[in-house]
């Protein structure tokens, strides 16, 4: 399974931003889709989680509910996190990972594969 993060950027605290993942490969090796972000010194953080197929279930860190929204087209195959209300403290490198079906969804470790990782910065 190949992932490729994109989307990141600059923006101000209170914006929005949306980050994409594209997915290739062994898609249906696959059970599940996360996106988890790591700010420097930090160590790396869940965010969001999708299942890869059947009925969409989602499942958030704390810091980001209500604020994030994670969604996947299996179509396209692609997974996507939507940020709103960004924060200074959501200022990070943004991962997707892919994960089969065991492992809680929230320990990085449980996770395969991984994307390069792309830069979001929220200015206060």
């Amino acid at each position: 399974v190949q992932l490729q993060a994109s989307g990141g950027g600059l923006v101000q605290a209170g914006g929005s931003l949306r980050l994409a993942c594209a997915v290739s490969g062994r898609t249906l090796s696959s059970h599940a889709m996360g996106w988890f972000r790591q700010a420097p010194g930090k160590e790396r953080e869940f965010v969001a989680v999708v299942n890869w197929s059947g009925r969409a279930t989602t499942y958030y860190g704390d810091s980001v509910k209500g604020r994030f929204t994670i969604s996947r087209d299996n179509a396209k195959n692609m997974v996507y996190l939507q940020m709103n209300s960004l924060k200074p403290e959501d200022t990070a490198v943004y991962y997707c990972a892919a994960k089969g079906a065991l492992g809680l969804p929230s320990r990085p470790v449980s996770y395969g594969y991984w994307g390069q990782g792309t830069l979001v910065t929220v200015s206060s």
